[in-house]
C-alpha cells in the first residue's frame, strides 16, 4: 500500500512540473528555416552566375567519364580483361593493377595530344589571346585529330545515318557523333586483339584436355593442369612486352 502510494505521488510531481514548464515555454515558437539564393538585392546577372556555376560543377563531375571515353582506356582496359580470361587467373593481376597500367599507358599514348591541346587552347586562354569559347574550340581540334584516327568508317556512317546529317569528314563532325563511334570502335578494336589472346591459350587448353583423356584422367580439371601451363607459356614468350607494343602499335598505326 504504501508503495503505491509513493508511486501516485511521484507521477503527480513529475505532471506538476511539466505542466509548469509549458506554461514557462508557451510563448515560445519554433525554429524556421529560410533558403535564399543570393541576397534579397542580387541581381539578374548575379543569378546567372550562380547557374553557370552549378553547369560548371556538373560538367566537372562528368569530366572524368568524358576523359576515359575519349582516350586509349578504354581499349587497353577491355584488352586486359581479356588476357586475363584467357589465363584463367580469375583475379590476378587485380583490377585495380589493370586499371593503373591502363591509367599510364593511357598518358604516354594521349601525352602528344594533351601538349599540342595546352600549347593551342590553354596557354593563349591563360594569356588572354584567346576567349573561353575559341580556346575551347581549339583545344577540341586535337583531341577530335586523335578519334578520327582510331574510329571505323562504318562507325561513323552508322552514327551519321542515325543522326541524320551529312558530315563527311570526322574531323569536321560533332562530338555527339563522333564519341560514340568513337566508343564503338575501341571495343570492335578490343575485342579483335582478344580474340586473338585468346587463340594460344584456347589451344593449350585443347590439348591438356585431350591428353589427360587419353591417360584417362577424366576426374582432373584440364584447367588445373592447363594454368601453370599458360602461365609459363606467356612468360616464356616475354608476353606482356609482346602485349603492350601491340597495343601501343595499334594507335601509332
Amino acid at each position: 500500500m504504501k508503495h503505491k502510494r509513493a508511486l501516485f505521488l511521484l507521477f503527480l510531481c513529475f505532471g506538476a512540473c511539466f505542466s509548469a514548464w509549458g506554461q514557462q515555454s508557451g510563448s515560445l515558437t519554433a525554429p524556421g528555416l529560410n533558403i535564399q539564393i543570393g541576397t534579397p538585392g542580387q541581381d539578374a546577372e548575379g543569378f546567372g552566375q550562380a547557374i553557370q556555376i552549378v553547369l560548371l560543377l556538373t560538367v566537372l563531375s562528368l569530366a572524368p567519364s568524358f576523359v576515359i571515353l575519349t582516350t586509349s582506356f578504354t581499349r587497353i582496359l577491355v584488352v586486359f580483361g581479356f588476357l586475363r580470361r584467357a589465363l584463367g587467373t580469375q583475379s590476378a593481376p587485380p583490377t585495380q593493377v589493370l586499371a593503373g597500367l591502363s591509367l599510364f599507358l593511357t598518358i604516354f599514348i594521349m601525352l602528344p595530344v594533351w601538349k599540342q591541346i595546352d600549347k593551342e587552347a590553354i596557354k593563349p586562354y591563360q594569356a588572354k589571346e584567346l576567349s573561353a569559347e575559341k580556346a575551347w574550340v581549339a583545344g577540341l581540334k586535337p583531341l577530335r585529330e586523335f578519334m578520327a584516327a582510331q574510329t571505323g568508317e562504318t562507325e561513323f556512317a552508322l552514327f551519321v545515318e542515325l543522326g541524320g546529317t551529312q558530315v563527311q569528314d570526322m574531323e569536321e563532325a560533332e562530338m555527339n557523333l563522333l564519341v560514340p563511334a568513337f566508343i564503338l570502335s575501341e571495343l570492335k578494336t578490343a575485342f579483335k586483339l582478344g580474340f586473338l589472346i585468346y587463340l594460344p591459350f584456347l589451344l593449350i587448353d585443347l590439348v591438356t584436355a585431350t591428353v589427360l583423356m587419353s591417360l584417362g584422367m577424366m576426374m582432373l580439371p584440364p584447367m588445373m593442369v592447363s594454368l601453370p601451363i599458360k602461365i609459363l607459356f606467356f612468360v616464356l614468350a616475354d608476353g606482356w612486352t609482346v602485349l603492350i607494343r601491340g597495343l601501343l602499335a595499334s594507335f601509332m598505326g
